[in-house]
């Protein structure tokens, strides 16, 4: 692994503990092990770390979710690939995402970005959904939207203790089971 994503892994750990508004770079860069300096090197300043974090959780979530694409049918892979936001596994990435995005109200540099992510995200589901049903694509991209909305705030719900991961996933089962019901 190399220096910039030790960093960038730091900074999603920081995020996920401190929250966005409790990122310090002093903090960051003693959970990476680096000077602020590099720190400074490699993202210029706080703005730029907090791109840099969107991305890379971004990319994460990219990473761990490849496996559904392994299904075969296409309503088990929504199912993995929604279902999979909700693992105990992506708690640290899915409480940054949340953070991350939640900071976009207070931070208009990262909501372009966020924008990016968030519609990249819904086209990847939009895509399986359309193989499901045949939707117009503006349908399966509202489908996707509804979910993948469901599925964050779901996320925020369990990691702020307000819901079971349990309940969680059977309410985005439902959700899935009547988006892709006939109509």
């Amino acid at each position: 692994m190399n220096k910039r994503t030790e960093m960038l892994d730091a900074a999603v750990r920081v995020i996920a503990a401190d929250g966005v508004r409790g990122l310090r770079v002093e903090k960051l860069a003693a959970q990476a092990g680096v000077s602020t300096a590099a720190l400074y090197y490699h993202f210029t300043d706080r703005a730029g770390v907090l791109r840099a974090a969107l991305e890379h959780v971004n990319q994460r979530a990219v990473d761990y979710t490849e496996g559904a694409s392994d299904e075969t049918d296409p309503r088990d892979r929504l199912e993995s690939l929604l279902q999979l936001e909700l693992a105990d596994g992506t708690a640290q990435n899915s409480i940054a995402w949340g953070e991350l995005r939640a900071s976009g109200v207070f931070t208009p540099e990262l909501r372009e970005p966020l924008a990016e992510t968030t519609a990249e995200w819904s086209t990847d589901v939009a895509d399986v959904i359309a193989t499901v049903r045949q939707l117009t694509a503006q349908d399966a991209v509202d489908a996707a939207e509804r979910l993948t909305s469901l599925v964050e705030g779901l996320s925020m719900r369990i990691h702020s203790g307000s819901m079971s991961t349990e309940r969680a996933r059977t309410l985005l089962s439902g959700a899935i089971a009547n988006e892709l019901a006939d109509r």
